[in-house]
């Protein structure tokens, strides 16, 4: 199908803001050109204020796109190879991935307190004593590795130190490892509690504030909500080749 001027003019556009291009985005293009203009407008916001750099958005996005919530494997593919681009390594990229996996600790977070209430409710839970030994030690080392404490944690290690023992494991190995600094860290920890289709909001303000410690400014806490604010775009990239394939299938019948 030859383009329109119109349609040409928001394809250059696009590619030269947004410095890719993709089949996805040209079905769109084709079924509603001032459609993807004006998403060109929204996503083109960060990337216009610019107080990350580049290869820092490309993480947020990655985060964004991995994450167990959304998991859109064309967003995956496209900016880990945009950030290898723009000069990311081997090890700040599997960092950022570390950093993903850990958003399914939330269950727990969520869910432990609703346990600790019920079994409370039901008359089975234990009188709270002083923390022993090894739960203090283990709220110790996590505020050490992590940087800070939350009250969120707290059922989580009354109820089961086992559990919370293996998860600092698992999640202090990006903090570990260093690839990142821990700022970073914090943005895209930050835009996975952000993200639309996951919307943790004690996370949120967790990351936020251990962000700003390690020295974020609002601008790059800003910019990585409005990079997290566009993820909605990623039903039409689905579903606009399909509308193409369903309105020609219907014409040729």
């Amino acid at each position: 199908m030859t383009l329109t001027t119109r349609q040409q003019s928001i394809k250059d556009e696009f590619m030269r803001v947004r410095n890719t291009w993709a089949p996805q985005w040209e079905s769109i293009l084709r079924n509603d050109c001032e459609f993807l203009h004006a998403y060109l407008n929204l996503s083109a916001v960060p990337l216009r204020h610019n107080h990350l750099e580049d290869k820092v958005k490309e993480f947020i996005y990655i985060a964004l796109n991995a994450s167990s919530t959304h998991l859109f494997a064309p967003g995956i593919q496209m900016h880990l190879k945009m950030a290898v681009d723009f000069g990311a390594t081997r090890e700040e990229l599997m960092e950022v991935l570390e950093l993903t996996s850990t958003v399914g600790i939330h269950a727990s977070n969520v869910a432990m307190p609703i346990l600790a209430e019920v079994l409370h409710e039901e008359g089975l839970r234990q009188p709270e004593g002083p923390a022993d030994s090894r739960r203090q030690a283990l709220k110790q080392r996590f505020t050490e590795v992590q940087g800070y404490w939350d009250p969120i944690w707290d059922q989580t290690l009354e109820l089961d130190p086992d559990f919370f023992d293996a998860y600092l494991e698992f999640s202090s190995v990006p903090w570990k490892n260093g690839a990142l600094e821990p700022k970073v860290k914090e943005l895209v920890l930050c835009a996975l509690d952000v993200a639309a289709t996951h919307l943790y909001k004690p996370g949120i303000k967790i990351h936020m504030r251990n962000a700003l410690r390690h020295g974020a400014t609002a601008g790059e806490i800003m910019e990585t909500i409005e990079i997290a604010s566009v993820i909605g775009i990623h039903g039409a990239l689905i579903a606009s080749p399909m509308l193409e394939d369903a309105i020609a299938a219907a014409q040729d019948a």
